[in-house]
């Protein structure tokens, strides 16, 4: 996850840069469960509105639980599907902050209701996200069904109305990057706490629909955007937090607008972005799916690593005998084409893996949705030779 916002304070109040460091344990996104109300476009669990045979049970969850305490886990995010549609969500989502975690709420927000806002503010969630995929027409078509959007919102005023902090997760292709203006004046409108932006990653249905990912000059005016909106708020005033996922290419675009901008800051924001590293998964992000299956990170369901039913988190997120795990936990990693010649690899650590291994095969290939040219990574054909990945025609490669 890139922080914008901490960023874009730097600007007018840097800190020190010290080293970089990880924390004791990873942040655990946890699917308790697969079904959801919505059938949405790139939904990365493939999650449905029925049951799924095998989930862990609450008992299950709850031994789990008391394993990620013991690996220094700091932070469980609670996700599905829709996690509303567990009976036990609840009674889980108390024990977690019993136990002192922080706990989040993911949730696509249609099913926060008059009926269970108590519940929920009883809880005392340290942060509820609801994804938005556009304004009205366009949230209603990503997530197939109308009045989606409607009933999202309620969920988040619901939320807001109560004091509890809210954001919004936004995931942009080329369907529904002309909403992301209007929902930046949404969050400010509504006073919505966090943005978070999502680049479109390679899993689950997503990479069913890869073909309608944001070409690469979308994605630049995206970042633009996004930094020019965080930069007016914070400079008004408005502390919001700014975040993106999934493209930590995301971190290099800022140093080059950084040094257009702002070029007397240049030297500072880069020593930054070097102790932040980029790309985590497999270190401080990890996934839990229904099932007990733990995943490197969200986004690679289709690869396990080993399951909280056999043995505990901790043994399983410390095992490097496999390859891809190994792969992930250096820093930075060893890399093919472009993103092994870059000269930023060790601040965007060559971002997410999973692109590059739906596409060619290779975890360890460039990342076809870099979208920063030779020029600005400072490397030219010569470096990469025919070392460069193979690009399908779906993955938008145009020159910027």
């Amino acid at each position: 996850m890139f922080r914008i916002s901490n960023f874009i304070r730097e600007l007018d109040h840097p800190t020190p840069a010290g080293p970089r460091r990880n924390p004791p344990g990873p942040v655990v996104i946890w699917n308790l469960v697969r079904r959801c109300n919505l059938t949405c476009e790139h939904c990365y669990s493939i999650s449905a509105d029925k049951d799924f045979p095998g989930e862990l049970d609450t008992a299950d969850v709850f031994k789990v639980m008391d394993d990620l305490k013991a690996a220094r886990v700091p932070v469980l995010i609670l996700s599905g599907g829709e996690p509303l549609l567990r009976p036990d969500i609840f009674d889980i989502a108390r024990r977690a902050k019993d136990m002192g975690f922080y706990v989040a709420l993911s949730s696509n927000g249609t099913l926060i209701t008059e009926q269970n806002i108590d519940a929920i503010d009883e809880i005392g969630f340290d942060y509820v996200g609801v994804s938005l995929d556009g304004i009205g027409a366009t949230h209603d078509r990503f997530r197939r069904l109308a009045g989606a959007f409607e009933a999202s919102m309620r969920g988040i005023r619901l939320c807001l109305a109560r004091g509890i902090k809210v954001g919004v997760r936004y995931t942009m292709t080329e369907g529904n990057a002309h909403d992301l203006k209007p929902l930046l004046q949404l969050v400010e409108d509504e006073g919505i706490d966090k943005f978070y932006f999502s680049h479109l990653n390679y899993a689950g249905r997503g990479n069913k629909h890869r073909a309608g990912d944001a070409r690469h000059r979308t994605t630049r005016e995206a970042m633009e955007l996004l930094f020019e909106t965080c930069l007016d708020l914070h400079r008004r005033g408005i502390e919001k937090d700014f975040v993106t996922g999934n493209n930590d290419a995301d971190g290099v675009f800022l140093l080059h607008w950084v040094r257009a901008r702002f070029p007397e800051r240049a030297a500072h924001i880069e020593a930054r972005l070097r102790q932040w590293g980029g790309n985590a998964s497999g270190v401080n992000v990890a996934n839990i799916d229904n099932l007990g299956i733990v995943h490197p990170d969200t986004m690679w369901w289709h690869v396990p690593v080993g399951n909280v039913r056999e043995r505990a988190f901790g043994e399983i997120w410390n095992d490097v005998s496999n390859p891809l795990m190994a792969g992930l936990k250096q820093h930075p990693r060893t890399l093919e084409g472009r993103c092994g010649a870059c000269r930023y690899l060790e601040i965007c650590n060559g971002s997410s893996r999973v692109r590059a291994g739906q596409v060619t095969g290779n975890p360890w290939a460039e990342d076809p949705a870099c979208y920063l040219s030779d020029e600005e990574i400072g490397v030219s054909a010569a470096d990469y030779g025919d070392k460069r990945v193979t690009v399908t025609p779906w993955v938008r490669m145009e020159k910027v």
